[in-house]
């Protein structure tokens, strides 16, 4: 079983509040370039997280 992961505060302060604000941003961007829905973006996120999810398959190898 994978060990539990959390940001240090100076993580949390830096790069992953940086991260947060880029993300938001783009999805911004796209929405106001595209004019497609908050579901399309969700639907995108959905995507690309999956990218990131542990599966069954991939905690076999």
């Amino acid at each position: 079983m994978n060990k539990p992961y959390s940001f240090n505060i100076d993580q949390m302060n830096g790069i992953v509040e940086d991260t947060y604000a880029k993300i938001i941003n783009e999805c911004e961007n796209l929405k106001q370039n595209t004019n497609c829905p908050n579901e399309q973006v969700v639907a995108l996120l959905s995507v690309i997280a999956s990218n990131y999810a542990i599966t069954k398959e991939n905690s076999e190898n």
